[in-house]
């Protein structure tokens, strides 16, 4: 391939050539589209799933029982004050976690491109730690760092990393070849091409690693406040079951999902200013 081909690729990557605003934001309106359509299709098949069964309705509660829970009964007041305060005890520990594993495979990946010896040593010990059951690491993570949040945050990014890894290392390779041979050509160093070129060619990785990661990042919240802090809507929804509260444990597993699905939206907006920048094709698909 020519030079100048090369030259307009590597453009391509680094710079918006025309307006984006119009692709953008219908992007934005589908997201926020997919957001509502995924929170009235997750309300009906839960409706659906509690109807079909047959279930005790002791224990089965529907929408509209979570509804009444939060806003009609004598006691919702207090128990949206529960839901609100644990919640955010949850998303702070589910976001560092998201936060820190997200760092961490960016930065091994990187290594990884770069030094294709240490890929060869470290990966296959990543996978084999990826197949060991985040519930037998939790006990032995919470000996060694305490129920403490670096705890949390450890066992949140875990579940992160390891995912995010292999496709971020995946869509750093995928760079073109000649626009890496471009920016050599002209003298810059490997480290020079990975910013210049792998990173932005990675983009469109590393963000299906972000929204895949979100709903994991929450688990592995819960996770933790299970076995190991005591705190959280996971522990919240231990303690609503001992205690025969079942419609607090369907509320806090309803506003943990809509939650999550919220979450997963904000991240696919958060990409769409990043397309437009790096990948704006990427804006009509």
């Amino acid at each position: 391939m020519s030079t100048v081909a090369a030259t307009a690729t590597l453009g391509a990557l680094t710079v918006d050539e025309g307006p984006t605003e119009r692709p953008a934001l219908k992007r934005s309106l589908r997201i926020l589209t997919s957001l509502v359509i995924g929170l009235v299709c997750t309300t009906l098949l839960w409706w659906g799933f509690v109807t079909v069964i047959h279930a005790n309705k002791l224990v089965t509660k529907t929408p509209i029982d979570v509804w009444r829970y939060l806003t009609s009964d004598a006691d919702a007041a207090a128990n949206r004050a529960v839901i609100r305060t644990q919640l955010v005890i949850t998303l702070r520990d589910a976001m560092l976690g998201y936060v820190a594993g997200t760092i961490a495979a960016i930065v091994v990946s990187s290594v990884f491109v770069l030094r294709r010896g240490v890929e060869a040593t470290f990966m296959p010990l990543a996978m084999l730690l990826r197949s060991v059951p985040l519930v037998a690491m939790v006990p032995i993570i919470t000996l060694v760092f305490g129920r403490s949040i670096l705890a949390v945050t450890i066992i949140s990014g875990i579940v992160t990393f390891f995912p995010s890894l292999v496709n971020i290392t995946l869509g750093l390779r995928a760079a073109p070849r000649y626009a890496a041979d471009l920016v050599q050509a002209y003298g810059g160093s490997e480290l020079t091409v990975l910013r210049k070129v792998r990173l932005p060619f990675a983009m469109s990785w590393l963000f299906a690693s972000m929204r895949i990661a979100v709903p994991g990042a929450v688990i592995g919240a819960l996770l933790a406040e299970w076995l190991a802090t005591g705190k959280g809507l996971g522990y919240q929804m231990l303690k609503a079951q001992s205690s025969f509260d079942y419609a607090g444990v369907w509320a806090a597993v309803a506003v943990l999902t809509f939650t999550s699905l919220i979450l997963y939206a904000l991240v696919g907006l958060v990409e769409t200013p990043v397309f437009a920048r790096f990948d704006p094709d990427r804006l009509i698909e």
